[in-house]
């Protein structure tokens, strides 16, 4: 069993929590996440903590999680500083998390749709804020879609215990106040771009959010995304809006070869990439908006085909990154789904069993952190094992 009750940076990440039992509580929930093996429901944490044969860990760690009064948001914010002052960050990434649920009772579940699976699911859906280096990624943050049938159904509501704050919101809305409530009012020391793993519909608002907050992001969309060209030299300006993919045909011309060399994936291969200056149109007759924070947007396409049509576009809100820059940092979403599959699962991203709000947003908190934690421990045991190896060839 992995020993963290003496762990400075877990003593750390606690502090807000006013009293010793709390942080000694969320200490042992974070022991018994790294150590239990298979799904992490509360019966496998307490079984992987000591003392846990009477069931009174399993009673204790499960008030702890669902009916304690501690604030999982200060600990989300201690972790995102810890992160951003030690470790080189490349970006932040939003990506959705779908849940299935058997049945019926656990906050927000419905029949939902999955944006990058492209169906549906009956869970709960998520969206994760992910912390990206060049080697690693941990979740930092978590916002529950709720669909508006929960939020119109008082019982639920108060069942579910559900704070009043808690307003109805499209897909898109809940992926970007993912990104936004740490990003920008949560006061994270550095301004990366925040890259959206889903294909907007709604580029528009969603762009303007980002430019309201001064955030710089990268959002996916289709081929069929209206948009104008800003760049008076380029074909197409000054027409009416187009379709993305027609913007991107008519600058063939301008595309570079870009190597993929990101955390080994599809490392050797080639893609092709053009960045367009666009806007997005905003009102009838197609007129496009060239002020306020749509004006500095561009449209980029990847072409793994030179003879198809672009593979992938996205609507970037990062000022003065020229296309290659822009897709490296467009595929930084491949080792958070990676990491997501592999880190999450070993965590418990999916495995939380009960059913209020607050005690969904205490079990994701803590499972980000072991997440961190186990992260940061193998990236410190690659570089320690590399340093002695070379130490070793020079001698």
């Amino acid at each position: 069993m992995i020993d963290l009750a003496g762990s400075e940076l877990s003593t750390r990440l606690f502090l807000s929590l006013r009293r010793s039992d709390q942080r000694r509580k969320a200490q042992l929930y974070l022991m018994g996440l790294l150590a239990a093996q298979g799904r992490k429901s509360m019966r496998n944490i307490s079984a992987a903590l000591d003392g846990a044969d009477d069931g009174a860990t399993e009673q204790s760690l499960h008030h702890f999680i669902s009916s304690s009064t501690w604030d999982w948001r200060p600990v989300r914010r201690a972790l995102v500083e810890e992160l951003t002052s030690s470790w080189p960050q490349h970006a932040w990434v939003v990506r959705a998390l779908p849940i299935s649920k058997a049945g019926n009772l656990s906050v927000g579940v419905d029949r939902l749709f999955v944006p990058h699976l492209g169906q549906s699911i009956h869970g709960q859906l998520a969206f994760g804020l992910w912390f990206v280096t060049g080697r690693f990624s941990v979740p930092v943050s978590w916002r529950l879609f709720l669909p508006h049938d929960w939020l119109r159904d008082t019982e639920r509501r108060s069942r579910a215990e559900i704070p009043p704050t808690v307003t109805p919101e499209e897909l898109d809305e809940c992926a970007v106040e993912a990104a936004l409530t740490l990003t920008d009012r949560g006061g994270s020391p550095r301004r990366c771009p925040v890259v959206l793993d889903q294909v907007t519909g709604r580029p528009g608002p969603v762009a303007a959010a980002f430019g309201r907050a001064g955030v710089p992001f990268l959002a996916g969309i289709t081929g069929r995304t209206v948009l104008s060209v800003a760049d008076p030299a380029l074909p197409g300006a000054g027409a009416a809006a187009l379709p993305a993919e027609q913007i991107l045909q008519g600058v063939r011309g301008l595309r570079r070869p870009v190597p993929r060399s990101d955390r080994g994936f599809d490392r050797g291969r080639i893609s092709w990439a053009a960045a367009v200056p666009v806007r997005v149109p905003h009102g009838p007759g197609d007129r496009a908006t060239g002020a306020g924070p749509l004006h500095r947007l561009s449209l980029l396409g990847e072409w793994e085909d030179l003879d198809q049509p672009p593979a992938r576009l996205w609507l970037s809100g990062v000022p003065g990154m020229p296309a290659g820059p822009l897709l490296r940092l467009a595929r930084t979403v491949l080792g958070v789904r990676r990491d997501e599959e592999t880190l999450g699962r070993r965590m418990g991203l999916r495995d939380f069993e009960g059913r209020s709000f607050p005690g969904w947003h205490r079990h994701m908190t803590l499972a980000s952190v072991a997440c961190a934690m186990s992260a940061t421990a193998a990236e410190h045991r690659a570089r320690a094992e590399n340093r002695a190896q070379q130490l070793s060839l020079s001698a």
